[in-house]
């Protein structure tokens, strides 16, 4: 089954593209910019607002894994252009060409839409997804890590110096990026009857999820800290912390104020009523030997 893929430039995409070529599984992955050779990997010039690009990633596809979406942007106008325009665009295009099966990659701040315009956004596309007739599955993934990962970066990087910053205390389920990588194309020929038209919140298998301070105590392990300093900072300082962020990085900053607004919700807990069916999918890699491998990759790699 030839599947076409968005977002295969990002961390998770670049996942899907490696796990399928362990699979020997034929790819057609949108790009904005020219990209290096990959076995069975076929690449579309543009990106979602080009009918002609879309229409050549779906030609020959079998299946849509739709991965592509903003996830930090200092304008929250951004989000909805990119994650709800795009997706509608998308669906529009599969339609076209008579392509139905779609794995959409949503977010668990979809379930608390009013925090920020991300998880506004993100919800919003799932409407659409769930209304496009099409044979859909959304996949809300909880916080994503593992190689190339830039967000959960910043955490190992200030673990190193005996320190880790906290959102308020809370509690969140987190996946390592190869396990969501299988379980996408794991998603795209499940038996319908198990996947059609259904949403899973997949995680590392930890019943209940990571307490933030025990997460933290975990990544600190995994750099070789066992003595972390880890305090919970309240929203205001945080709502702080973002604005001088902006002035230090600019358009980089990775900690922006609608960041904030999801990052102290206390509960990120993947629910059980949306686990993934076991003989469809099951994590491989529990989260304290898949956080020691990441710091590892980090530090061959020369991230620190």
């Amino acid at each position: 089954m030839t599947i076409a893929l968005t977002g295969a430039t990002g961390f998770v995409g670049q996942a899907v593209l490696d796990e399928a070529g362990r699979r020997e599984s034929p790819v057609r992955a949108l790009t904005r910019r020219e990209q290096p050779r990959r076995e069975s990997v076929t690449w579309v010039m543009g990106d979602l607002t080009s009918h002609e690009a879309l229409a050549d990633l779906l030609c020959g596809s079998e299946a849509m894994i739709h991965v592509a979406g903003l996830t930090s942007a200092l304008d929250p106008a951004a989000f909805r252009t990119a994650n709800v325009d795009g997706t509608a665009a998308l669906i529009a295009a599969m339609k076209r060409a008579k392509v139905r099966r779609l794995v959409f990659v949503s977010s668990l701040s979809a379930r608390e839409p009013g925090l920020s315009a991300y998880g506004a956004s993100k919800a919003e596309a799932e409407k659409l997804v769930e209304g496009s007739g099409l044979d859909w599955t959304i996949v809300r993934p909880p916080g994503v890590y593992g190689p190339r990962d830039v967000d959960y970066f910043e955490m190992f990087r200030t673990a190193r110096r005996g320190v880790i910053p906290l959102p308020p205390r809370g509690a969140s389920s987190i996946i390592h990026v190869e396990d969501l990588a299988r379980l996408l194309l794991d998603l795209v020929d499940a038996p319908p009857a198990l996947v059609r038209n259904r949403m899973f919140e997949p995680d590392d298998g930890r019943e209940g999820g990571w307490a933030h301070a025990e997460l933290a105590q975990a990544i600190g392990a995994a750099v070789g800290r066992k003595r972390l300093f880890a305090p919970h900072l309240p929203k205001s300082l945080m709502q702080h912390g973002a604005r001088i962020d902006r002035l230090l990085r600019g358009d980089k900053a990775r900690l922006t104020p609608d960041r904030v607004g999801y990052m102290a919700h206390p509960n990120w807990v993947a629910r059980s009523k949306h686990r993934v069916p076991p003989t469809v999918w099951e994590p491989r890699i529990a989260g304290e030997a898949g956080l020691a491998a990441t710091a590892r990759w980090y530090r061959e790699n020369g991230w620190y």
